[in-house]
């Protein structure tokens, strides 16, 4: 006979997301979910709470994207679930497996006009795995289950509980959830071995790692597959760290000169999108390796698209016995590029300028940042110099928007990674127009004493479009920011703690004084307007 468990549509709710590893909580609080909480509340199961819906959903993609597991944002009803729309999207893009579970207004009252009444579901559903309306208190663990099972299912991704009024409030007496059964996507075996076969013969062969290598629990295997075949790895999201950047297979400087000499690109668990050229790689064959079927691009012609569990893709390509080209001499050749490469970075990154320039503020971040610091981009021209200058040591300590592009996701983001990671360096890279979408959620750091590291690259403008418009028309508008604007001031008033740094010596002792502080802590420094990150390089 099952178990049996008794409860209102909150504790009902909390069971069923505690077997699939929830361990957490992440709102703006609202009447419509008051059960959730109350089940949380009396379980000991930590809540935590923000300032904008956004920042809620960030934080559980941010648990979703370090831990690979689920992530939980509780959304109340009509504004809190649209609130949200945002950082569903991303973790869409992303493939983050996010559960948000929004409240609804009462199902017998519907088309009354109650308070927040409106149908989430088809404004979600284009950018969820799984989307539905609870329609009875005794389905709530039923429906839990389905939703996370998808948003565990490659290829991952988000999912989308409705909980009207009366069906979370109301008590009922149903069967306990069961253990998870996430489904295994096999590969063709023949695809697979087309890969290998391309891969070991190619004279030039590259790969490109990305956030699914991670996602999908496959950094052992990618690492046995570069080896095995001896071919030199580039990474982008958090793919980034999947090779240590001491390994004589890693690189970053030399993707230029790779992508323009290569024979045989592998692009493994990322899209080929605008950040890979749209996979169009000269006269260089393409073999793309996805966690599922429905990510195979169908914009390029690949020579082969193997689609199944990253993990057992790669243990065969680290198992192939066919025959292989010597690539020594296309990867002493990468390391020669990679090497000029560092060495104009290193320049760069300890250039003396008066404004600071961008570069300057990575250099010296990378004296002070620990090998397992997370680091969370926010921001568009500034982030794109961290994506530059910054090498994750390890993998899974990379944050960035994604595909998406959407700002605002730093706050939600270190609020995820702190409570990820009570002990490590969390530091947020924001650019001074990303600021202005989550930094009153500084706040709910300061309150609930989660200290991180915040670095503004304060230049006063939007970079991106201000010198585009600039060389596009000679002019820009709706470009300028308050230049010199104390952001620093923002974060004292929240509760935290900052200073602003306009000469490249004070960095240094700006950063040290950040990271010893216990609060949150925002260095604001005044960065060149004039300097900006050359267009034609994407942040990878």
């Amino acid at each position: 006979m099952s178990e049996m468990i008794e409860g209102h549509g909150g504790e009902l709710a909390l069971a069923a997301l505690r077997a699939y590893g929830v361990t957490e909580m992440f709102t703006l609080s609202g009447g419509h979910v008051f059960p959730l909480y109350d089940a949380a509340h009396k379980a000991g199961f930590p809540i935590y709470d923000v300032r904008h819906e956004q920042s809620a959903v960030f934080a559980a993609e941010a648990v979703a994207k370090l831990q690979r597991r689920p992530g939980l944002a509780v959304l109340t009803a009509g504004p809190g679930v649209t609130n949200g729309i945002s950082g569903l999207t991303s973790a869409f893009f992303n493939a983050s497996p996010v559960l948000v579970m929004g409240g609804r207004a009462p199902a017998f009252r519907w088309g009354s006009g109650s308070l927040q009444e409106i149908d989430h579901v088809p404004l979600v559903a284009p950018v969820t795995k799984y989307a539905a309306t609870v329609a009875g208190t005794d389905q709530i663990p039923a429906e839990v289950a389905r939703a996370l099972t998808a948003a565990l299912t490659a290829h991952r991704g988000p999912a989308f509980l409705d909980l009207p009024l009366e069906v979370l409030f109301s008590s009922e007496d149903v069967a306990a959830p069961g253990a998870p059964e996430i489904p295994v996507v096999e590969p063709d075996p023949g695809d697979v071995a087309r890969a290998a076969e391309l891969l070991a013969a190619a004279e030039r062969p590259v790969i490109i790692a990305g956030s699914d290598v991670w996602g999908g629990n496959a950094i052992a295997e990618l690492r046995a597959a570069a080896e095995a075949l001896q071919i030199p790895v580039f990474a982008n999201g958090m793919g980034r760290g999947a090779l240590p950047p001491g390994h004589p297979l890693a690189f970053a400087r030399a993707r230029r000169p790779a992508l323009d000499g290569a024979d045989v690109v592998a692009v493994i668990g990322t899209p080929l999108d605008f950040r890979l050229g749209f996979g169009e790689f000269g006269a260089a064959r393409v073999v793309h390796i996805v966690d599922a079927p429905t990510q195979r691009a169908g914009h390029v012609e690949t020579a082969v698209s193997p689609a199944g569990d990253l993990r057992l893709i790669l243990a065969a390509l680290a198992d192939h016995t066919g025959p292989r080209a010597d690539h020594s001499g296309w990867i002493d050749g990468l390391r020669v590029a990679e090497d000029a490469g560092k060495a104009r970075d290193a320049e760069a990154m300890a250039a003396e300028s008066d404004p600071i320039k961008p570069a300057r503020v990575y250099g010296e971040l990378r004296k002070v940042l620990a090998p397992d610091a997370v680091t969370i981009g926010d921001g568009g021209d500034f982030v794109s110099y961290a994506g530059r200058y910054l090498e994750p040591a390890q993998p899974g300590t990379w944050l960035d928007p994604g595909p998406y592009g959407c700002l605002g996701t730093g706050m939600g983001y270190a609020m995820g990674a702190r409570v990820t990671y009570p002990d490590r360096q969390i530091c947020v890279l924001m650019g001074d127009g990303a600021a202005g979408f989550s930094l009153m959620d500084a706040e709910s750091l300061a309150r609930q004493k989660l200290p991180v590291v915040i670095v503004v690259g304060n230049n006063g403008i939007w970079g991106l479009e201000k010198h585009p418009m600039q060389a596009m028309y000679g002019y820009d508008v709706a470009a300028d920011l308050q230049p010199g604007l104390r952001y620093d001031h923002v974060v004292e008033a929240l509760g935290g703690a900052g200073e602003t740094v306009e000469k490249s010596s004070d960095l240094g002792p700006a950063l040290e004084r950040a990271f010893d502080a216990g609060v949150p802590y925002l260095v604001n420094v005044l960065t060149d307007p004039a300097d900006a990150y050359p267009r034609s390089s994407n942040l990878a």
